[in-house]
């Protein structure tokens, strides 16, 4: 009995730890693969490093090309897109 009462603090301390840590890290994870997986051509983004553009190609092989500039096109790896700023609307089929 007495072994089971010194277990039930630790069983305690990891459920807070799952309810307040692991499990809103997992929810923020899949809501960013989510993002990720709907980004189309047209989309305004921020990558982690800050840089703003648009969305120009969405290649299959992880990678978009997003315009920085007039003229100056970037590849870059899809998870590193933070933010959405605008989204485009599909076209009407």
């Amino acid at each position: 009995m007495e072994g089971i009462a010194s277990l039930v603090p630790l069983i305690l301390i990891f459920a807070i730890m799952y309810f307040l840590l692991i499990r809103p890290q997992q929810k923020k994870l899949k809501e960013h693969q989510e993002m990720v997986k709907a980004l189309r051509r047209g989309d305004q983004v921020v990558t982690q490093g800050g840089v703003i553009g648009k969305v120009t190609k969405v290649k299959d092989e992880g990678e978009i090309e997003v315009e920085i500039a007039s003229g100056v096109i970037v590849r870059v790896v899809r998870s590193t897109i933070t933010q959405v700023l605008s989204k485009t609307e599909p076209a009407k089929s």
